[in-house]
């Protein structure tokens, strides 16, 4: 009978042998301290690879998007994935111009998320939609051991690109920084999102200057504004705007490529043309009131506000989001009279939702 193989790694393979005491004599007569460097076996852990090219997606074409979207996750009444209504959402971006769209952001919530949630509303949206816009799957995290597994996952599962956020709460130092970001960047083209509001750390240029000759890095989203914006842009760095009420004079004044958009949930088609269409100091007037409204409490609450009130979500909330108060829905109505019902998704009339048409759920 042929002998078995194993896969195990071989004890033989001088890598993986360590210095053995024969007696207690001995080795206090040869003992020498080893740095535990040399017990590592370089390249041992890889990112997982995969040479299939269905939805491989280089740098460059990350690079060139000026329209992603953060797009809101919907939920069903027992606080599940409301799949339907997610991939209306999607279609909605892509017939109003949108080139990305952002997985399970902050925006999509998920920080909410279980990662066998996350990783699979990943596969949807690039199974359902992969051929039609560019899915970049939220992936980072505070624990770098969680960022590159769900990063590993997001690529095999075929997201075209990477969100990073730096190590939030927790915070690390610069270099701690650095290390973390180059391990999850040689697995596929990332975007590095700096919002110190959220972290409480700000990403400084000098971590960004470094971690740049990956030819990976496809750029930073940027929310400390527009000077920071323009300092990288400078440099060659490509930036998407992370602050709608920015986005217009970050891409027609400071160089950058566009914007990661929460208003384009709602208003694909005018944040594609204020992103495209040459300076519009008018249009981004008209939508300024629109975007104020949108954070006047931390984002997603507006966006989950407004998509049950256009009827094109349930007005199902995961805790610890909540709605927004009554007066500031009858604000939203008014501003989508401004801006003209015909700009916004859906197809139903916008309507004033009261406090117990909502649905807030804590288990799920």
């Amino acid at each position: 009978m042929a002998a078995l193989k194993c896969n195990t790694l071989s004890l033989t393979n001088p890598a993986l042998q360590f210095a053995r005491p024969t007696s207690p004599d001995n080795y206090k007569r040869n003992a020498k301290w080893r740095s535990p460097q040399a017990a590592v076996i370089p390249n041992f852990h890889l990112p997982m690879r995969s040479l299939e090219v269905k939805n491989r997606t280089s740098t460059d074409d990350i690079k060139a998007l000026r329209l992603i979207t953060a797009i809101k996750t919907p939920y069903l009444p027992d606080g599940r994935f409301d799949l339907e209504a997610y991939d209306d959402l999607v279609n909605m971006q892509i017939v109003n111009g949108a080139e990305g769209i952002i997985v399970g952001g902050t925006t999509g919530e998920g920080q909410l998320m279980s990662w066998d949630e996350h990783i699979m509303l990943i596969g949807h949206t690039v199974n359902c939609f992969g051929g039609s816009i560019k899915v970049i799957g939220n992936t980072g995290s505070n624990s770098t051991r969680e960022a590159i597994h769900a990063t590993e996952q997001g690529f095999a599962v075929g997201m075209h690109g990477a969100l990073h956020i730096n190590p939030y709460y927790g915070k690390t130092s610069k270099e701690g920084m650095v290390s973390h970001f180059e391990s999850v960047l040689s697995m596929g083209p990332s975007i590095i999102y700096n919002v110190p509001s959220r972290t409480g750390q700000d990403i400084p240029p000098p971590v960004i200057h470094t971690i740049a000759q990956s030819a990976y890095l496809a750029g930073v989203k940027e929310c400390v504004g527009n000077d920071r914006v323009k300092q990288y842009t400078d440099n060659g760095i490509v930036v998407w705007s992370g602050n709608d009420d920015e986005c217009h004079d970050s891409r027609w004044s400071y160089g950058a490529t566009g914007v990661i958009s929460v208003t384009s949930n709602l208003v694909p088609g005018l944040m594609r043309e204020l992103m495209f269409g040459g300076k519009n100091p008018s249009l981004n007037a008209k939508l300024m009131p629109l975007m104020e409204w949108l954070f006047h409490e931390p984002n997603p609450i507006g966006l989950n506000t407004a998509l049950a009130q256009l009827g094109v979500v349930r007005p199902v909330f995961r805790l610890p989001y909540v709605p927004l108060p009554l007066a500031k829905r009858v604000e939203f109505v008014n501003l989508v009279k401004e801006i003209g019902r015909e700009n916004f998704v859906g197809e139903k009339d916008v309507q004033v939702l009261d406090d117990n048409d909502f649905i807030l759920i804590g288990r799920y």
